[in-house]
Formats: C-alpha cells, sequence, structure tokens
C-alpha cells in the first residue's frame, strides 16, 4: 500500500502562484479560501532585501489531530496515508479547524462544511499526478509515495535535508520541504503587522471576505526601508473558527454541572436538607442550563441539522462526540432525579445523586481534554485545565443555589455553607489562574503569545475584569457577609456576590477561547 506525501523545494520556487490557481481549479475552490496557497516572507532593508516564497496546505500527517476530534468521521484517514474528507457528512463543528496546526481546513463558504487539500485523491486513483505537481513549472513540488524508495519523493527526502512544520506537535506530517527559511516555516518569526503586498484585509477576514478586493495603502516600500526586521508581505486569511458562543457553553455548563454538584453532594453528606431547593429546583435549574449549553453548541455548529448524526455515527476519538454523550447522560439522570423528587420517590430519586454526580463532573470538564485534542492551540495544552473547569464549575454552582436562594429561602445555616463552598472556589480560581494558568513557563512560543495576549494585550480588559469583578470583588463581598452580616442582608450580598463570579466567568472564557485563535499557525 502507498503511503502518499508532499516535498516542496524551495529553491526553485518562484512564488507563481500556478499551483493555487490549479488547485482552485481542479477542484472547484470558492472564492475567499485555499486549499493551497504560498506565503512571502521577506528580510532586509532597502535595498538589501530578500524574498521568500513557502507552498502550504494540508500536511496529510501520519498522526493526524483532525481525524482523531472530528465527531462524525467526516474527517478520516485512507489506508494509503491521505486525509480525506467527506462533506455529506460534516456537520460544520469547526473542530478539525482547531485541532490542524497549520491552518490547512476551511469551511467551504458554499456547503458550510469543513474541505481541504485531499491530495487530487481524484487524480491519484487512476496514476495521475495532483494538479499543483502538474501544472508548477520549475518541478517545485513533488508528490508520491514516500515508502518507495525507487520514487522521487523518497530519493530527495533521503539525500537532502529537509524541514516539516511544527514537529513538535507529534504529527507526524509528510509535507517536506527542502531549503525551508525559518521566518517562513515558523509562524510569528517573521512581523504581521506591517501591511500586505498587494492588499489588506478584514480582521481575521470575518464578514463576507470573499470581496472586494481591499487594495493595500502602500506601506510596504515605507516598511522596507525603516526595519530590518523579518516580516510577512503576503499570506492569505483565515477565519477565526469559534465564536461568543462557545465562552457561552463554558459558562452554562459550569453552572448546570456545578449546581447539581454542590446540591447533590450537600445532600449526600448531610448539609444540605430534602428541600425543594436542593433537590428538584437545583435539578431544574441544572437541566435548564445543560438544555442551554446544547442549544449553544448546535448554534455553533455550520451545519446544524446534521447534529444528531453525532448520535448516530459518533467518532469515539472524539471528545466532542464523547462530550454530547455526556451531556445526553446527565440529563437524563437528572431529569430522573428531578422527577423522583417531584412525584415523592424520595428514596429511589436518592439512588441517583452518586451517578449524577459523575456525569455532572464529566459535563463540567470534558471540554478540557477536547481542547486538548485542538493541537493548532497550545494554549489549550493545558493539565490544570480539567482541575480549573472543576472548580470554576464549584464556584459557579454555588452561585447560581445562592442566587436561587432569593427566591427558595434556604435558610441561614445553608446560606453560611454554601457561601464557605463558594468562597472557597472563588479562593481556588484565584489561585489556578494566576499561579497556574498564567503564572508557570508556558510549553511553546505559541502558548506563550497567547498567553501574553490576554494578560497584556488585545484581551487584557477581559481577564482583568474576570480576576477583579469576577474574583477578588466577589470573594471580598462574601468574606464580608460571612464575617459580618446575617439574615436576609447576607444572603442578598451572596448573591450579588454570585451574579459578579458569573460574569466575570464569562469574560475570562472569552479571553480565554479568544486569545488562542489570534495567534496565525501559517
Amino acid at each position: 500500500m502507498p503511503n502518499y506525501g508532499f516535498l516542496i523545494d524551495n529553491r526553485k520556487c518562484i512564488g507563481c502562484h500556478a499551483c493555487s490557481t490549479a488547485c482552485k481549479s481542479e477542484n472547484e475552490v470558492p472564492l475567499g479560501v485555499n486549499r493551497t496557497w504560498v506565503k512571502y516572507t521577506e528580510k532586509g532593508a532597502f535595498p538589501d532585501t530578500r524574498r521568500f516564497f513557502q507552498v502550504n496546505r494540508c500536511n496529510h500527517c501520519a498522526n493526524p489531530p483532525c481525524v482523531h476530534i472530528c465527531p462524525v468521521t467526516a474527517m478520516y484517514q485512507r489506508p494509503d496515508g491521505i486525509v480525506e474528507f467527506d462533506p455529506s457528512v460534516c456537520i460544520g463543528c469547526k473542530a478539525c479547524m482547531q485541532a490542524c496546526p497549520y491552518d490547512a481546513i476551511y469551511i467551504d463558504p458554499e456547503t458550510n462544511t469543513a474541505a481541504k487539500c485531499h491530495f487530487c485523491a481524484h487524480r491519484t486513483e487512476v496514476g495521475l499526478e495532483p494538479a499543483c505537481v502538474v501544472v508548477c513549472p520549475e518541478h517545485a513540488i513533488i508528490a508520491g509515495d514516500i515508502s518507495d524508495p525507487g520514487s522521487e519523493i523518497s530519493r530527495l527526502i533521503a539525500t537532502q535535508q529537509v524541514q516539516v512544520r511544527k514537529p513538535e506537535q507529534g504529527t507526524l506530517p509528510k509535507l517536506f520541504y527542502i531549503s525551508a527559511e525559518e521566518i517562513s516555516i515558523v509562524p510569528n518569526l517573521a512581523a504581521q503587522d506591517q501591511g500586505s503586498l498587494w492588499s489588506d484585509w478584514p480582521d481575521h477576514g470575518q464578514g463576507d471576505w470573499r470581496g472586494p478586493i481591499q487594495i493595500g495603502n502602500g506601506r510596504m516600500a515605507e516598511a522596507l526601508i525603516r526595519s530590518s526586521n523579518p516580516r510577512e508581505t503576503y499570506n492569505t486569511p483565515h477565519k477565526i473558527p469559534w465564536h461568543w458562543q462557545v465562552p457561552a457553553y463554558l459558562t452554562t455548563k459550569a453552572i448546570g454541572s456545578g449546581i447539581f454538584t454542590t446540591a447533590a453532594l450537600g445532600l449526600a453528606f448531610g448539609l444540605f436538607p430534602q428541600t425543594p431547593l436542593f433537590t428538584t429546583i437545583a435539578a431544574l435549574i441544572a437541566l435548564l442550563f445543560i438544555g442551554l449549553t446544547t442549544l449553544l453548541l448546535v448554534w455553533d455548529l455550520d451545519r446544524p441539522e446534521r447534529f444528531w448524526t453525532i448520535l448516530t455515527r459518533p467518532q469515539w476519538k472524539s471528545w466532542l462526540a464523547r462530550g454530547a454523550f455526556i451531556l445526553i447522560g446527565f440529563s437524563i439522570v437528572g431529569g430522573l432525579f428531578f422527577l423522583g423528587h417531584y412525584f415523592g420517590f424520595t428514596e429511589l430519586a436518592n439512588w441517583l445523586i452518586w451517578p449524577g454526580v459523575i456525569l455532572a463532573v464529566l459535563s463540567a470538564v470534558y471540554t478540557a481534554f477536547l481542547f486538548a485534542q485542538a493541537e493548532g492551540r497550545d494554549l489549550w495544552q493545558s493539565s490544570l485545565l480539567p482541575w480549573h473547569l472543576f472548580v470554576q464549575a464549584v464556584m459557579a454552582g454555588s452561585a447560581g443555589l445562592l442566587i436561587a436562594g432569593l427566591f427558595f429561602d434556604p435558610g441561614s445555616e445553608r446560606v453560611t455553607i454554601l457561601g464557605w463552598i463558594f468562597g472557597s472556589s472563588l479562593a481556588v480560581n484565584l489561585f489556578i489562574t494566576l499561579a497556574g494558568e498564567f503564572g508557570l513557563p508556558h510549553a511553546s512560543q505559541t502558548a506563550a503569545t497567547a498567553a501574553h495576549m490576554i494578560t497584556h494585550g488585545k484581551y487584557r480588559s477581559f481577564y482583568l475584569f474576570s480576576l477583579a469583578a469576577g474574583l477578588l470583588l466577589p470573594l471580598g463581598l462574601t468574606i464580608m457577609a460571612q464575617t459580618f452580616l446575617t439574615g436576609p442582608v447576607s444572603l442578598f450580598l451572596h448573591a450579588g456576590a454570585g451574579i459578579l463570579s458569573i460574569a466575570g466567568l464569562f469574560t475570562y472564557e472569552w479571553a480565554f477561547v479568544m486569545a488562542p485563535q489570534d495567534v496565525p499557525n501559517n
């Protein structure tokens, strides 16, 4: 069985874009998106400058993260090593785009499904070379069977010094480069803020980025004269895959799973009585927020009408598919717990406390494992993230119960217990955020760049609000209420602190989700 791969000989590439044009023509790629594209980078100051070209595309990895994360096997790896996609089953979740460390996947604006280079499989299967190989005037693109020692690509890999992009990701890419320039092959080494050679595009290409063409404002000549720093002068834009629905989903999921966990564990350990606030009310609020979580997940899909296929053809390596079943399982158990208490079958309902807690905790933390599969976003690859999500859920859940206590009196003793749970979770959350997520060194420069963007850059205001108004102020209010106040005033202050903490949680999740997507992968 062949094992197909690509090799780009940068000694020959002239940056003519014939490969990009041939790919578009052969595969009917719409305007505004590309399966293969040429990146320009430059070094030096006028008149001593040099331009470098690099052809980018899917790396057809031997260990493809886009395949592992796809919940419905729309992305799959063929026996011949080609990473292929099936648009007829894609749900448009965009998880594959987050998993790709090379920004090689896009959402087709006409079908709203994922697409990318597929090695011109329709040509390869009948013995023809990919269109980009055939059209290259310099024979700078070589494709073939890298397992065949007699093939041209195998001979070049064996006799030339070759490089791959981001080998540290462990994807085992099969797109090799001869004479790769470091500022081209490593994202962020070349400055990307000095304008494009011919045109500009809107921030992240949002909106209708297929046109009209936006002519550049002529900054390049000035930049060349004034700066000798490496700079990127031409590239193709890539949309941010996930938007406000994802930080909102993280927030609602934390509230739903956290309320059930806090109330159920309180019942199990005798901290709370069998009153409606900690049984039917808590279960009902949890179910409502988990339902809202599911709605947000479906809302963010580009093909939401296909969401149900996660249940009929799940890809079990994907934590997106696993998470869907966890949420469904939690909803079933939580629903039975609610019905049992509502209709007076208290003892039977209480048998569901521990299964419900287990599913609630899994609902809270499974996103950490989903984010771990998103190889293209290094900041999300944090070993602290499962613990952080759990603590956030306890914080949001105890806050939710305190807010509900304004309408269903929990009693002063229970307010004190909830206050201690809430205050402790605020303190632990603050510690993990400051000393863990943003205090420890990050594993890669990409992760460090995203973290700096949160703490000192574009998302600094969100981060500071989450710390000040979402953690420190609620913690202070809780200490005040626990120490100096009693009765309705104490409950009101606790509830106000809870509202602030949930608002802070959303702003934190916004920064945490958005910042890594701002760091380019190409």
